[in-house]
C-alpha cells in the first residue's frame, strides 16, 4: 500500500458524548502519528472543542454532517430519513476512496446497516460479522460474532470462521490459528441444530477446527477463534464485561478493609493496574466489522477519549497490515467455501 498514513473517518457524534469524548481521542490518536484524522459531524460543535487544545500541526480536519442518528431510532428510519447523518457521511467518505476506514460509538444498529449498504460487502460475504478480541489468561482470543448477525445459518458461522481466522493471522500473529465452536459441551453431538450442522461445515472445511468449547474455557486461551452467532456472542462479551467491573469493585472493597488490606494493596499495586488495563475495553478500541469492502469499526456507546484513541489506531494498524484485502482474498477464494455452501444447501433440503 502506499507510505501515506491511513486515513480514519471519525463519526465525531456519536456515543453517550459526542464530541466532548470523541474530539479530543481522536486528538490523542493523532499525535501519535499513526494516522490521519477525517472528524465528521456538526462542524461548529466539533471546532468548539479543537479550540479547547494545540491541534497546530496535527492530521485532523472536519467534514460537516447536519444530521445525527439518535440511540431511539430504528435503523431503517434513519438510513432512509437522515442522509445527512454523521455516520452515513463517515460511511461515504469510505466509499468514495476518500478514507480508509470509519470508527463511530454512535448507534451501533445504523452504524451496522449504514456500513453494510454503503460501504458494501467483500465479494463471497454472505454476512458481515462483528469480532472482538477477548482478554484471555494466555493473551487474546478472536470471538465471532458478537452482535451483527441475531440469526444465522451454519454456512454464515463457517464463513465468520474463516473471516476470523484470517483477522488471527493478521493482528495477532498467530499461524494456522486453532478455530472452536461456542457449545454446551465439548462432545460433536451438543449444542442445538445450528450448532451441530455448523460443526460439521466447520469439521470439513480446511480451517484448523478443533471442536467444540464450552463457556468456562473461553478465557483460558487455549483457542484463537471462537465462532457463534451473534445472539449468544453479544450476550458473551456483555457478561464478561460486566463480571470484569464488577469483580474489580469487590476486589477494591476487601482489599480497602482493614490495615493489612491496605498494605496488601500497596505491595500489589502494579499487578492490579496490569490487571485492570487487561480487562478494561477503552484498551482495545472498538469491534471491526469484518466482511466489508472497507474497514469499520464499532465502539461502545459509553467509550471515553482513551477508548476512542485506541479505535483509531486500531483501524489505522487494520489499514496498515492491509486486514481487509486478506480477508477478502480468504472469503472468495477458498475453494472450500464453495463445496460446503453447495453441500449446506443439500443438507438443509
Amino acid at each position: 500500500m502506499p507510505n501515506n498514513k491511513p486515513r480514519i473517518a471519525v463519526d465525531a457524534m456519536g456515543g453517550d458524548f459526542g464530541p466532548h469524548v470523541v474530539v479530543p481521542g481522536a486528538l490523542q490518536a493523532a499525535r501519535t502519528g499513526k494516522a490521519e484524522i477525517i472528524l465528521v459531524g456538526d462542524t461548529d460543535a466539533i471546532n468548539a472543542q479543537l479550540a479547547r487544545y494545540d491541534v497546530k500541526g496535527l492530521p485532523v480536519s472536519v467534514v460537516h454532517a447536519s444530521q445525527v442518528v439518535e440511540m431511539e431510532e430504528k435503523p431503517s428510519e434513519a438510513l432512509r430519513r437522515k442522509r445527512d447523518s454523521s455516520i452515513q457521511v463517515a460511511c461515504n467518505l469510505v466509499r468514495e476512496g476518500n478514507a480508509d476506514g470509519v470508527i463511530s460509538a454512535g448507534h451501533s444498529g445504523a452504524t451496522l446497516a449504514c456500513a453494510m449498504f454503503t460501504i458494501g460487502r467483500a465479494p463471497g460475504v454472505e454476512r458481515p460479522a462483528l469480532a472482538t478480541f477477548m482478554p484471555t489468561e494466555r493473551s487474546h482470543t478472536v470471538i465471532i460474532d458478537v452482535g451483527a448477525n441475531v440469526d444465522c445459518k451454519p454456512f454464515h458461522l463457517l464463513q465468520f470462521g474463516v473471516m476470523a481466522s484470517v483477522l488471527a493471522q493478521t493482528m495477532l500473529g498467530r499461524e494456522n490459528p486453532a478455530v472452536a465452536l461456542l457449545s454446551n459441551g465439548e462432545e460433536s453431538g451438543k449444542g442445538n441444530h445450528l450448532v451441530k450442522e455448523t460443526f460439521d461445515l466447520l469439521r470439513r472445511s480446511s480451517l484448523n477446527f478443533v471442536g467444540n468449547i464450552e463457556g468456562r474455557d473461553l478465557f483460558t486461551g487455549n483457542v484463537d477463534v471462537v465462532v457463534c452467532d451473534g445472539f449468544v456472542g453479544n450476550v458473551v462479551v456483555k457478561q464478561a464485561e460486566g463480571l470484569a467491573s464488577s469483580l474489580g469493585r469487590l476486589l477494591k472493597g476487601e482489599l480497602r478493609r482493614g490495615f493489612f488490606g491496605k498494605i496488601g494493596t500497596m505491595l500489589a499495586l502494579n499487578a492490579l493496574k496490569r490487571f485492570s488495563r487487561l480487562v478494561d475495553y477503552a484498551e482495545y478500541g472498538g469491534a471491526p466489522l469484518l466482511g466489508l469492502k472497507g474497514i469499520c469499526l464499532i465502539c461502545h456507546g459509553a467509550s471515553n477519549s482513551k477508548a476512542m484513541s485506541s479505535a483509531v489506531r486500531m483501524a489505522a494498524r487494520f489499514v496498515e497490515m492491509e486486514a481487509n484485502t486478506h480477508l477478502s482474498t480468504a472469503v472468495a477464494k477458498n475453494i472450500d467455501l464453495a463445496g460446503l455452501r453447495r453441500q449446506a444447501v443439500n443438507d438443509q433440503r
